[in-house]
């Protein structure tokens, strides 16, 4: 397998050579699944050109350009390749990933399902192995890059995330119940050059039972289908078998008891909005008896047609004979089960050991700046730093304004009392990691901007409260749950 990394390496087959010779139109059509530009990009014959015609284009390729870019007997045994006469598929998917750090990694799945190739796409087989998506990225991104003593990929696919945890964990463990997910995993930890995963074939933690992780990471198979059933569901990517959204329930309810002291736990998920229930109730229940410190973060919740739309579409499903069918049984079910909306998001599970663990579910819907990972610890921090923290101790705390943040005035034209400009309104906001906002008032605009880190939070309380007519004990009274809030959400934090 070393030869056949060293081959595709040697033949620019790696993120910026796949970008240089596609350019960015061709390389923007591709990632929305149109080959037609990409086809127009590499008609040259070049190494690189013959590869991304092969694998990512799944063009028929003639045998003598790949032999000049790959050795074919060695890929043909490998089970990459498969000859027809003078002609070469690719079996299997094979594409240039890579991270901020530059690492020339090749992720493996099945070939995609989705790809408009002269009105062609592959079809998807029942234990499709997917790529990297939209999903994959997010968790990607989100996933706190300590170093760690050992981590776990609950349904670790063609091995994505266990990549990702390979340049930071000592030891990388990945569990499927898909045996042919493994397989690939496996070919795409040879193909990376990464140190070997410790690849387990069973459903959730069964394959781990009895041991415990410094992190647990898991982008499971989410999707909430009538075709979860009794026979496993359609696709062993997509449908976990379980009904609704109990794989997800099951999933963070019992990561607990795999994680290790101030262990972390990191998921996508799906959760249903049933008619005449709070999502936020739901999904506290799966978080609620976990002893861990929880966050659960909804980034959009989609209308039924929206979700059958993209699961559908995913699956390479739309336009077939029977996509209308599948759409109104999907809805079908949908109705029959009250369902409103269909939330996604990430949830935070952190083992702190606390006496009285926090948790907290919120709606993010707004742009966020990526890498997340970075500022997920911080955010515990500073929730534990508030629970061990009095309100007679946080007045003598001394609070600093995070450096991204920025106090942000509108005016309108007034014209009472005389010309002029009148404060419309007045916000907080972050030009870092989740973008908050917040409005705000002059008074708290005041206490933020005195917040130099060298003041105690009572002696700048009692500046403020003289300098606009408030007495100091009413203000430390009134504002210290609005300063909680403000160092909560990154605006404050405490200085040691």
């Amino acid at each position: 397998m070393e030869k056949l990394r060293e081959a595709l390496i040697k033949a620019d087959y790696t993120v910026d050579g796949v970008l240089e010779v596609l350019g960015p139109l061709a390389y923007a059509a591709l990632a929305r699944s149109e080959s037609v530009p990409a086809l127009r990009a590499t008609a040259g014959g070049s190494p690189v050109e013959s590869l991304v015609r092969l694998f990512l284009l799944q063009q028929a390729v003639d045998r003598k350009a790949v032999e000049a870019a790959l050795p074919v007997a060695e890929a043909v045994a490998a089970g990459l390749v498969a000859v027809d006469g003078e002609q070469v598929r690719a079996a299997i998917d094979i594409r240039p990933y890579g991270d901020d750090d530059g690492h020339d990694w090749y992720l493996v799945s099945d070939l995609s399902g989705g790809l408009h190739a002269q009105g062609q796409g592959h079809p998807v087989r029942e234990d499709h192995v997917l790529g990297v998506g939209g999903a994959s990225t997010t968790l990607a991104q989100l996933t706190i890059r300590d170093q760690f003593g050992s981590a776990l990929d609950v349904g670790t696919g063609g091995g994505v995330q266990a990549l990702h945890l390979s340049t930071h964990v000592e030891r990388v463990v990945g569990s499927d119940r898909n045996p042919r997910a493994l397989k690939l995993a496996r070919l795409t930890q040879q193909l990376s050059g990464v140190g070997p995963f410790d690849l387990r074939e069973g459903s959730l933690f069964e394959p781990v039972e009895g041991e415990r992780f410094d992190l647990v990471v898991s982008n499971p198979p989410f999707v909430i289908s009538p075709d979860n059933g009794a026979q496993g569901g359609r696709f062993v990517y997509r449908d976990s078998g379980l009904p609704a959204d109990e794989v997800c329930r099951r999933l963070v309810s019992n990561a607990h008891r795999h994680l290790a002291e101030d262990g972390w736990c990191q998921v996508l998920a799906n959760w249903l909005h049933v008619d005449g229930v709070d999502w936020r109730e739901r999904v506290a229940e799966w978080v609620r008896d976990t002893g861990c410190d929880a966050w659960v973060v909804q980034r959009e919740a989609q209308d039924p047609a929206e979700y059958v739309e993209l699961w559908l579409r995913d699956s390479g499903e739309y336009g077939t004979p029977d996509y209308p069918q599948r759409y109104d049984a999907w809805l079908d079910y949908f109705e029959q089960n009250r369902v409103s909306a269909i939330g996604f998001g990430w949830i935070t599970l952190h083992n702190a050991g606390a006496e009285s663990p926090l948790m907290r579910l919120e709606e993010i819907s707004h742009p966020v700046e990526q890498p997340l990972g970075p500022h997920i610890p911080s955010w515990f921090a500073r929730h534990d730093f508030l629970r061990g923290t009095d309100d007679e101790e946080l007045m003598r705390r001394k609070l600093a304004v995070a450096p991204d943040v920025r106090w942000e005035q509108v005016a309108r034209p007034t014209y009472e009392g005389g010309s002029g400009w009148g404060s419309d309104s007045s916000r907080l906001s972050q030009q870092e990691g989740f973008m908050r906002s917040a409005d705000i008032d002059p008074v708290g605009a005041a206490v933020v901007g005195a917040s130099d880190g060298e003041t105690p939070l009572g002696e700048i309380l009692d500046a403020v409260g003289e300098r606009y007519g408030i007495d100091g004990r009413s203000l430390r009274t009134g504002a210290v749950e609005a300063i909680r809030g403000l160092v909560e959400d990154g605006y404050l934090f405490p200085v040691a």
